[in-house]
C-alpha cells in the first residue's frame, strides 16, 4: 500500500502527455520531447513509477545520456523520487566501466591499455609519418575526421568512399586523411593505448564475441533509457543493440529539431525510424513548454515551421505554459562594434535592474565572434565568462599572432596603412585573407586571426593624438606599434578573472542550457547560416541551431545582426531564418496606391525613428521607437484623439479599441503624421482604417478640434 502510494505520488503534477509517457507499458517507448517540455522529469518519473510499482528493479536499469551533467541530474531526480540504484551514465562512462570490469577475462590477464585523453598528439605524429606537417589546428581537424569515421564504423580503407558519400569537407585530400587515419591506428597499437571510440568498440566486441560476457551484461541490465536519442551515432547505436540483445524494453527521448551535431557522426535516423523498427512502440509527444514565455515559444515555432528534410517529419509545435512576457526584440545595427556595444549596454541595464549576470547569455555561431562581446562587456564593466572555449586573447593562435605582429614592427615600414601592415604581419603565421581553410578547427583559427584584421580596420579609423605642447596636439595615422599596444591593453583588461558573469557561448555549447535573458547575435547571411553550409541538409542544421538558441531563453530574447562587419564595410543580408523580415529587395512598385503600400508596409521591417534599431514587438512597431527611447508625446493631441475615438465608438456601438488601440493613438500623438505616406507608415493602420479615418486623423493632427471633424458626435 505504501509502495503504491509512493508510485501515485510520482504521477502528481504531471501533464496528460507526461503521464502517458510515465505509465506506458513495458516495451519500446519513444518520447518526442520539445525544448522545455519536462523530458527529464518524464523519463525519471517513468523509471521511478515502474520501480515503485514493482514492474522493474532499479539495479536492472541503465540510463545513458551524453553529458556527465545530465547523468548526474538524472541520478539526483531519481533519488528525490525515492529510487536509488539506477545506473545513469554517459555512453563512454558505461562502456569504460564494463571494459574495465571484464578486462582480465577479455585480455587474458593483460592490463587494460591506457586511455588517450586527446588524439591530437598521436595524430600529429601520424601526420608526420605520412609526410604532413600538421599544426595544432590541422591536427584537431584530422582528429575530428578520425572520430567521425570511427563513430560511423568506417575503417581507414573505407574512408575515402565514405567521406565522399557523406559530403565531408576534409582538411586535406581524402586519400591523405585516410593515410593519417591508418598511421594513427598503427601508432596506437604500437604504443599500447586506445581512444574513446576503441573503448566503445571494445564494449561491443566483448558482448558480441564472448557469450559469457553477453550473458552477464544482459543479466545485469534489462531495462534501458537513452536521452538525447537524436544525437546517437552508429557506434553508440551498435553498443545499445549489443546491450539489448534482441530485447525491446527500451525508452528513448529526443527532439529531431535539436539535431545539431551531424558533423560529428550523430544522426537522427534512429529516432525518426524508431516506430518503424519497433512496430508496437508507444510514441508520446511532449509539447507543453514550461521553460519559455508564449512569446519566445511563438518565435521558436515560427523559426522551425519552415524546416524541411528528414528531421522536419518529427517537428513539434510547442505550446507555452508560462504567463505572457515581453515580445522578442529584433534589432539591426550598422556594424558589429555597434551591435556588441548595444548588447553590452542592455546587459548592464538588466544586471542593474536585478537580473543576475549568470542568468544572461550572449550566443553566437562561432567562437571567433566572442572578441567583440568580450571587449564591449569589459568596457561596460559587466563581468562575463566564456562557455566551452578560451577567452579570445588566451587562444594560442591569437597569442602567436600578437608575437608575430610585434616582430613585424621591425620589418614593415611605419607609414604602411595599419590594416595592410596587420595582414602582412599575420602572413608569418600562415594567414591569408582570401583563403579560408577546410576543417573546423583550422577555419576557427583563421576566423580568429581575421577578427584581428577587423580590429585593425576599426582602430585605423581613429587617428592617434600627439601632444606638441601644454595645450596643443596634432593627429597622425595609427601605426602597427600603436595597434600592438592596443592589443596588449585589451588583453590585460580581459584577463581579469571573474567568478560569475554573463555567459558568452557558441550555439553548439549552449545546447542543454537555459537562461532568463538570451541575446542571439550575428544573425546575418554568411554567419548563420555559415557560408560553409552548402547542401540543403547543412542549411537545415543551421536553422536548427537558431531554433536551439531561441529555446534557451526563459523570459527575454534579443535577436540582432549588423549590416556590416566593420564601419563602412560591405553590406550583408539578415539571416534567411529570421521571421517577420521583408526580403522583397526592391522599392514600391510604380503606381501603387496608398492602400497597396499600407499592405506591403505591414510585413516590412520597422526601425526605431530615434536610434535606428529594428523593432519586432507589435506595440514598439506601432510607436516607431524602442520602449527605452524617449517619448515625444503631444499630450493635447493625444487627448483630442481619445475623445474623437470615443465618439466614433459610441456612434458605431463598438469598443473603443476597435477604432484604434491605445498604442496606435500614442503613435499618432508622438509621430504626428502630416501626409498619407506618413500615416500608413504607422503599423496597425491598414487600407480599411485608412479609408475610414485617414482624412479625419490628418485633420486632427493638423490642429482641428473634435467638434470640427464630428460636430454631431456621430458618424
Amino acid at each position: 500500500m505504501v509502495v503504491h502510494s509512493a508510485a501515485d505520488g510520482v504521477l502528481a503534477g504531471l501533464d496528460p502527455e507526461q503521464r502517458s509517457a510515465v505509465t506506458a507499458p513495458a516495451g519500446p517507448v519513444c518520447i518526442l520531447a520539445g525544448a522545455g517540455t519536462g523530458k527529464t522529469r518524464a523519463v525519471t518519473s517513468r523509471i521511478a513509477h515502474r520501480a515503485l510499482t514493482g514492474d522493474i528493479s532499479p539495479r536492472h536499469v541503465l540510463a545513458v545520456t551524453f553529458t556527465a551533467r545530465a547523468a548526474a541530474e538524472m541520478r539526483s531526480r531519481l533519488a528525490a523520487l525515492g529510487v536509488g540504484g539506477v545506473q545513469a551514465r554517459t555512453f563512454h562512462a558505461a562502456a569504460l566501466r564494463q571494459v574495465r570490469y571484464f578486462a582480465p577475462r577479455l585480455l587474458a590477464g593483460r592490463a587494460m591499455p591506457e586511455l588517450l585523453d586527446s588524439k591530437v598528439r598521436v595524430v600529429t605524429l601520424a601526420a608526420a609519418k605520412v609526410g604532413l606537417r600538421a599544426d595544432r589546428a590541422a591536427a584537431r581537424d584530422l582528429s575530428g575526421e578520425i572520430e567521425w569515421a570511427k563513430s560511423s564504423l568506417v575503417e581507414p580503407g573505407e574512408y575515402v568512399v565514405a567521406a565522399a558519400k557523406a559530403l565531408r569537407e576534409t582538411p586535406y585530400e581524402p586519400a591523405k586523411v585516410a593515410e593519417v587515419f591508418a598511421a594513427y591506428e598503427r601508432l596506437k597499437r604500437g604504443n599500447g593505448v586506445i581512444d574513446f571510440e576503441d573503448m566503445l568498440r571494445a564494449a561491443v566486441w566483448g558482448i558480441e564475441e564472448h557469450p559469457d560476457v553477453a550473458e552477464q551484461v544482459r543479466g545485469q541490465y534489462r531495462h534501458f533509457v537513452v536521452d538525447e536519442y537524436q544525437d546517437v551515432n552508429p557506434l553508440q547505436q551498435r553498443l545499445l543493440e549489443a546491450w539489448l540483445g534482441g530485447r525491446d524494453d527500451l525508452t528513448v527521448v529526443g527532439d529531431a529539431s535539436q539535431t545539431i551535431y551531424t558533423f560529428t557522426g550523430a544522426t537522427s535516423t534512429y529516432l525518426v525510424d524508431f516506430p518503424r523498427r519497433y512496430r508496437q512502440a508507444t510514441v508520446v509527444r511532449l509539447v507543453r513548454d514550461y521553460r519559455s514565455t508564449p512569446q519566445v515559444v511563438g518565435l521558436a515555432n515560427a523559426v522551425i515551421s519552415q524546416a524541411r528534410g528528414t528531421e522536419a517529419r518529427l517537428r513539434l509545435e510547442l505550446h507555452g505554459q508560462r504567463p505572457p512576457g515581453p515580445d522578442p526584440e529584433l534589432r539591426i545595427f550598422t556594424d558589429e562594434p555597434a551591435e556588441a556595444s548595444a548588447v553590452a549596454a542592455r546587459c548592464r541595464t538588466l544586471v542593474e535592474a536585478g537580473t543576475p549576470a549568470r542568468e544572461i547569455a550572449v550566443l553566437f555561431r562561432t567562437n571567433a565572434q566572442s572578441e567583440a562581446y568580450e571587449k564591449a562587456l569589459t568596457e561596460a564593466e559587466v563581468p562575463y565568462v566564456v562557455q566551452g572555449a578560451e577567452r579570445f586573447f588566451e587562444r594560442p593562435e591569437v597569442r602567436q599572432a600578437m608575437i608575430a605582429l610585434r616582430a613585424a614592427t621591425r620589418s614593415i615600414p611605419g607609414e604602411t596603412p595599419l590594416p595592410t601592415a596587420v595582414m602582412e604581419g599575420l602572413g608569418a603565421v600562415g594567414w591569408a585573407r582570401d583563403t579560408p581553410p577546410a576543417g573546423g578547427a583550422a577555419r576557427e583559427r583563421w576566423e580568429a586571426l581575421s577578427a584581428l584584421v577587423q580590429l585593425a580596420e576599426e582602430y585605423a579609423a581613429t587617428p592617434a593624438v600627439v601632444p606638441i605642447g601644454e595645450a596643443a596636439s596634432v593627429e597622425r595615422p595609427v601605426t602597427l606599434a600603436d595597434f600592438n599596444e592596443e592589443l596588449a591593453r585589451r588583453a590585460a583588461q580581459q584577463h581579469v578573472p571573474t567568478v560569475e558573469g554573463v555567459t558568452l557561448a557558441s550555439l553548439h555549447s549552449a545546447k542543454g542550457l537555459e537562461w532568463d535573458a538570451v541575446f542571439l547575435v550575428g544573425l546575418a547571411e554568411g554567419t548563420l547560416p555559415t557560408t560553409y553550409a552548402k547542401t540543403p541538409e547543412q542549411v537545415e542544421e543551421e536553422r536548427r541551431l537558431l531554433y536551439v538558441g531561441v529555446t534557451r531563453a526563459r523570459q527575454w530574447l534579443w535577436l540582432s545582426y549588423a549590416a556590416a562587419r566593420s564601419p563602412g564595410g560591405r553590406a550583408r543580408r539578415p539571416s534567411r531564418f529570421l521571421p517577420q523580415l521583408d526580403r522583397s529587395g526592391g522599392g514600391e512598385r510604380a503606381g501603387a496606391g496608398p492602400a497597396r503600400r499600407a499592405e506591403r508596409r505591414r510585413s516590412q521591417v520597422v526601425s526605431c525613428r530615434i536610434c535606428g534599431a529594428t523593432l519586432l514587438a507589435g506595440a514598439d512597431r506601432k510607436l516607431g521607437r524602442c520602449p527605452t527611447c524617449p517619448s515625444d508625446l503631444d499630450e493635447e493631441l493625444y487627448e483630442r484623439l481619445r475623445e474623437w475615438r470615443q465618439r466614433v465608438a459610441e456612434a458605431q456601438k463598438v469598443p473603443a479599441y476597435v477604432v484604434f488601440t491605445d498604442a496606435t493613438l500614442t503613435a499618432l500623438a508622438e509621430r504626428k503624421p502630416g501626409r498619407v505616406e506618413e500615416l500608413i507608415a504607422i503599423a496597425g493602420i491598414g487600407p480599411r482604417k485608412l479609408g475610414l479615418y485617414g482624412d479625419t486623423v490628418l485633420a486632427l493632427v493638423a490642429g482641428a478640434g473634435v467638434d470640427d471633424v464630428c460636430p454631431q458626435k456621430s458618424f
